[in-house]
């Protein structure tokens, strides 16, 4: 029966009753006629009645005779005392009874409707929030909320994912599994029940899990770990149940839970601050669904995270997520392979070599890829150019590491030579180092939020370990612009408070986690970064196990290395005092200077072979 035949039917009823009502009063006051109480006494003293009713608030007299078609008179009782007071003025008097029925009906109903109004608004609200609408919506609040693909609809193939080649191979086994689960069993093979995958964020995980929907062709099930927590105990669990059973019928499936570390994280990591809240509830419905179902059944699990150390050890171990598939940055190869996909769409020019910028481009992520093409098409529209060029991906990767140009951020003449003494000496302990990173651009407009200036450089291939020697000449080279100013100057500003903090956390790095200092020895104080959940619950603070004199120890020397990188790059520029203040008068007269004026501003450098030990 559908809405429309239930209102008609409740139509009908109301009719029906309102007609019963309106004949039992016709009926009666057809037979029934309301007189005062002195014309009833009038009545009876005349001998017209011959049966009197005596009711607790009226008198009913039967007529001996109809008159005017009535048969029975009533009237409301009046006190004996009153009536024989009443009855020699000779007047007609009668009593009136206040009846309290609408007062008594006011003072339920009102209140009942001002709840029932209050309790309508607050699940309108919430079946608004559940995204259903009226009661529906909100019994429905248990629901999961899944959006459901098919092969279609994603869009998404392996072809449209590159640079993560490693990752992509092991999704497609799992997509053979679904297609071909007798060949993967001929030799007592099972599907794996879940797969997590797990990498920095922006590295394509979600766009694989897509692309893995649109190769298998068997529907996918895609939910963040977010939307099972709400505000009712209880509900993120129903929502678990609802989820597995959509995904059991529609088997062969795959769920994807996309962001799993909001439901996923650790429980107990802070047992003295109360017991299990609805987030834990979740994920223990979560951990006996993923022990319930059969690996025959074609369902599988694909969730991803960018913080895999604060899950709980339980939906990590075997039989649970039984894979743990990295999709970590690209190499350049990869960079250069995601360049091509997100190039499709631009329009290049001959000069835009993809394999230059790949090259200029380490560590970045495949979101950030996306983002410099897109920001690299917007500056050649910029200029009203018809293809986009190298420059546009110089200028990109530009406004990316080092933020928006400033240039209403007027500075003072002071301000501007510190700024170019500051940046010419990162340059010039850069260049005179064979092993550094090359530099690509000094300049002295302001960028970002609080840069006045900034030095570019891009490592030219990737790197995946560094020497003591190469970090230390790293910290001389973040320190070359305080030297500068100090050197010239003969005064520090604050401008080095951001270099003095990065040479600060590599020279920590080194001495507790590296073992790089002689005197402390080879020895880790400081466990890798969230190397356990409780740690990481507890912010990696496990040098809070060391005793004092190893924390002072410690301290110490990390002083030394940032004072030893201090004074390798004031040594440096003191022997090339004057390549230094000729370089600073250039910027100040060119505001920036690319790779083949530094080049050619620091060839004694080179030729003279000066370099740091």
């Amino acid at each position: 029966m559908d809405s429309r035949q239930r209102w008609n039917l409740g139509y009908w009823m109301i009719a029906l009753l309102l007609l019963m009502l309106v004949q039992s009063v016709w009926q009666g006051s057809s037979r029934v006629e309301a007189v005062p109480y002195s014309a009833f006494e009038k009545a009876l003293a005349e001998g017209r009645i011959t049966e009197v009713t005596i009711a607790e608030q009226t008198v009913t007299g039967k007529l001996k005779a109809p008159e005017n078609g009535k048969t029975t008179l009533v009237a409301t009782r009046v006190e004996p005392d009153l009536a024989a007071r009443l009855e020699k003025y000779g007047v007609p008097y009668a009593r009136t009874i206040e009846s309290p029925l609408l007062r008594d009906l006011l003072s339920w109903i009102v209140p009942a409707l001002v709840f029932f109004g209050l309790w309508y608004f607050v699940i309108r609200r919430m079946a608004e929030r559940s995204g259903g609408g009226g009661l529906g919506g909100f019994m429905a609040i248990g629901k999961s909320r899944a959006k459901v693909y098919v092969e279609t609809d994603t869009g998404v193939s392996f072809a449209d994912v590159a640079g993560v080649d490693e990752a992509k191979e092991d999704l497609k086994e799992v997509v053979d599994f679904l297609k071909h689960p007798q060949e993967y069993g001929r030799l007592g093979a099972h599907i794996p029940k879940g797969v997590l995958l797990v990498g920095p964020p922006g590295t394509g995980k979600t766009l694989l899990a897509k692309a893995v929907a649109g190769e298998a062709g068997v529907p996918f099930f895609s939910i963040s770990g977010s939307e099972f927590v709400e505000m009712f105990v209880g509900v993120g669990a129903a929502r678990v149940r609802d989820l597995f059973e959509q995904a059991r019928a529609k088997a062969p499936a795959i769920i994807f839970i996309d962001e799993l570390d909001a439901l996923g994280r650790a429980r107990g990591a802070f047992p003295g601050l109360g017991g299990h809240d609805e987030k834990e509830q979740t994920l223990n419905q979560l951990l006996v669904e993923m022990d319930g179902f059969d690996t025959s059944s074609g369902l599988i699990i694909l969730a991803a995270t960018n913080r895999p150390e604060i899950l709980d050890t339980a939906l990590l171990r075997a039989g649970r997520f039984d894979r743990q598939v990295l999709v970590d940055r690209p190499d350049r190869k990869g960079r250069l392979e995601i360049l091509t996909v997100h190039a499709r769409k631009v329009k290049l020019a001959a000069d835009a070599k993809l394999d230059e910028v790949a090259g200029l481009t380490a560590g970045f992520s495949g979101a950030d890829l996306a983002n410099l093409v897109n920001e690299a098409a917007i500056a050649a529209t910029r200029r009203h150019a018809q293809e986009v060029t190298l420059a546009d991906f110089s200028a990109a990767v530009e406004r990316i590491v080092a933020g928006l140009e400033r240039r209403s951020r007027v500075l003072n003449a002071g301000e501007r030579r510190a700024v170019a003494l500051h940046e010419m000496g990162h340059a010039l302990v850069a260049l005179a180092q064979p092993g550094s990173d090359p530099v690509h651009k000094v300049s002295i407009i302001p960028r970002g939020i609080g840069a006045l200036g900034y030095t570019l450089q891009r490592p030219t291939e990737d790197r995946y370990l560094m020497t003591r020697t190469e970090l230390q000449r790293k910290l001389a080279v973040l320190l070359g612009g305080r030297a500068a100013e100090m050197l010239v100057l003969g005064e520090l500003s604050t401008g080095a408070a951001d270099d003095l903090a990065k040479a600060t956390d590599i020279a920590r790095e080194m001495v507790t986690r590296y073992g790089m200092d002689a005197g402390l020895g080879h020895v880790a104080y400081e466990p890798p970064r969230s190397a356990t959940p409780e740690l990481a619950m507890l912010g990696g603070q496990g040098a809070r196990t060391l005793s004092e004199a190893t924390l002072q120890r410690i301290d110490a020397a990390v002083s030394a290395l940032v004072a030893e990188g201090f004074a390798g790059a004031t040594q440096l520029l003191t022997r090339h005092r004057a390549l230094l203040e000729r370089g600073a008068a250039l910027l100040l007269e060119r505001e920036t200077l690319a790779e083949d004026e530094l080049r050619e501003l620091a060839a004694p450098l080179r030729e003279g072979g000066d370099q740091m030990a």
